[in-house]
């Protein structure tokens, strides 16, 4: 199955992410990581697009749909995906829908985490990434501990672009550009929305107990 999750940045698509691909041995689609390892690479094209994520600024969907081109073409990743943060708005959903059938797959489901602003700042400032592994975790809401986290604590780090002022454009962005792709779900009848201001166990309980009933 391919499944889509959903979200304002800082909803916990990530950490569900996580949880999901271990869980049910899915391959994770995120843009975000695919774009800040252009960053990381230091290329003409990764310093634009450091400049746009800085100002909470989306990049162009040609950039973002090649690089689902790559993912959905190789077939060790077929029908095995689940996409955090795309699509992120109409155009690229469109795109996607076309993308999954001219490689003979579909869209399963479409998770969408909901949560207000207040909270996603709160949780977005206390974010921390591994730069070894990779993993996320929240100094106020999911502290890294020795049963979930064994990397050194020296590789946890903040990300540039987590400040207030970015969050809140972010936050606007998603507002104005992705959430019209929930009415186009809705129309497929493939969404399901979740409250995301619970604990975390508590929001993967309902998004497992919801993937386990498209295996059934």
């Amino acid at each position: 199955m391919n499944i889509i999750l959903c979200g304002p940045p800082g909803a916990g698509k990530g950490t569900q992410a996580g949880y999901i691909v271990k869980n049910f041995n899915l391959y994770k689609v995120s843009t975000g990581d695919l774009l800040r390892d252009e960053i990381k690479n230091n290329t003409d094209l990764g310093n634009k697009i450091k400049s746009k994520l800085d100002q909470g600024l989306l990049v162009s969907d040609d950039i973002i749909n090649n690089l689902i081109v790559k993912i959905l073409s190789d077939k060790k990743y077929y029908n095995r995906l689940i996409f955090d943060g795309y699509p992120r708005n109409l155009n690229q959903a469109k795109s996607l829908d076309l993308l999954v059938k001219k490689y003979n797959q579909k869209i399963s489901c479409v998770l969408s985490l909901n949560i207000d602003k207040e909270s996603i700042i709160k949780r977005i400032l206390g974010r921390l990434v591994c730069t070894k592994c990779g993993l996320t975790f929240n100094k106020y809401f999911n502290p890294p501990q020795k049963e979930n986290y064994n990397c050194n604590l020296i590789y946890l780090k903040t990300r540039t672009d987590d400040n207030e002022k970015t969050i809140k454009n972010r936050f606007d962005t998603y507002t104005k550009k992705t959430a019209p792709i929930i009415n186009y779900y809705i129309e497929q009848k493939i969404l399901h929305e979740i409250d995301g201001t619970r604990e975390i166990n508590r929001i993967y309980d309902e998004i497992r107990s919801i993937i386990t009933s498209l295996e059934t």
